[in-house]
């Protein structure tokens, strides 16, 4: 920190920042879900992503940032227009079987909404009066230990890690030989 700043002023610029970002990602979460063409929904959806890992990175956050960016941003993103364009989307449009259920939605949004009311309302009992202090520097390198295993030893999730990826190679593989099929 700069000391010619003053000790007890927090920077002016972290809150414009958080609610620019935070603004970003409702309403690009909204376009989401209103949009009609799903390469806009995707496109938005994009923008949501990018603009909850700005949030992780104002939250000390870097590895899950780069995670959010690469993991969710790149890889998912890339899978969801790929099936998009598999998708033939004027049959899909002309199905209007999802039309009859919108009252559903409507109660379960209403519903989510009073539980995010309550839990705000009740937010001072839920969450402990202070935050937890943790070390920056040492972030991604725990999650790696973790993940990975030190030096000659494995990881607490090393296994569970590669069953995961193991699950994702037989998915991927599965989507590939179901698509040959088709064509």
């Amino acid at each position: 920190m700069n000391p010619a700043m003053n000790v007890g002023a927090a920077p002016v610029a972290t809150p414009w920042f958080f609610y620019g970002l935070a603004a970003a990602a409702v309403i690009s979460g909204l376009l989401v879900i209103t949009r009609r063409n799903a390469v806009h929904s995707a496109l938005a959806l994009i923008i949501t992503l990018l603009s909850v890992a700005g949030l992780y990175l104002m939250l000390y956050a870097p590895f899950v940032a780069g995670v959010q960016i690469i993991v969710y941003a790149g890889g998912i993103m890339v899978l969801f227009l790929f099936v998009i364009m598999l998708v033939s989307i004027e049959r899909a449009s002309k199905e209007r079987q999802f039309n009859r259920i919108w009252p559903v939605g409507l109660v379960a949004s209403c519903a989510l909404l009073a539980l995010f009311l309550s839990a705000f309302a009740k937010g001072k009992a839920l969450l402990p009066d202070r935050m937890m202090q943790l070390p920056e520097s040492t972030n991604t390198q725990q999650i790696a230990a973790m993940l990975y295993g030190d030096a000659g030893k494995m990881g607490q999730y090393t296994f569970t890690f590669e069953i995961a990826s193991l699950l994702l190679l037989v998915a991927i593989l599965g989507a590939v030989i179901m698509t040959k099929k088709k064509i």
